[in-house]
């Protein structure tokens, strides 16, 4: 018999999530380390983004992918620290942006209800929530 695939989460531990964006979609994991030191699966999100979405810059994409993700993961996340890792190093300021972009503030200010710690990871350490970014979405009927 093999292991499952997603594990119980542990509230005693510390999460880990991770999040990507592609053109037309946002993908998340949330992971903890298990008794192997090895990080297993608690959660996997997906999501479509809509026509507008598409059209905002990577910047964007990536900061709604987090903020649509922590929103999904509020009752495993919120109350403690956390880990978030992206490929999208320009993300790492997201918790004290500042400028004129207003989705980009908006999120930012959404983000401050966490405690969390955003750490760049290579698009490369990032496979399990790239792939379910760019995961093929069904077209739209409607």
């Amino acid at each position: 018999m093999s292991d499952p695939v997603l594990r119980a989460p542990d509230f005693d531990k510390l999460f880990l999530v991770t999040t990507d964006a592609s053109e037309h979609g946002v993908g998340a994991v949330l992971m903890q380390e298990g008794p192997n030191q090895e990080f297993h699966p608690v959660v996997f999100l997906s999501k479509k983004l809509s026509e507008r979405e598409s059209h905002w810059s990577i910047s964007e994409k990536e900061c709604y992918g987090i903020v649509y993700t922590l929103e999904k993961l509020r009752p495993y996340v919120w109350g403690r620290r956390f880990h978030l890792q992206t490929d999208h190093a320009a993300l790492q300021w997201l918790h004290t942006a500042t400028g004129n972009n207003k989705n980009l503030i908006w999120w930012s200010l959404a983000l401050q209800d966490f405690d969390l710690d955003i750490q760049h990871t290579s698009g490369a350490s990032n496979k399990v929530a790239d792939a379910l970014s760019r995961e093929r979405f069904p077209e739209s009927t409607g």
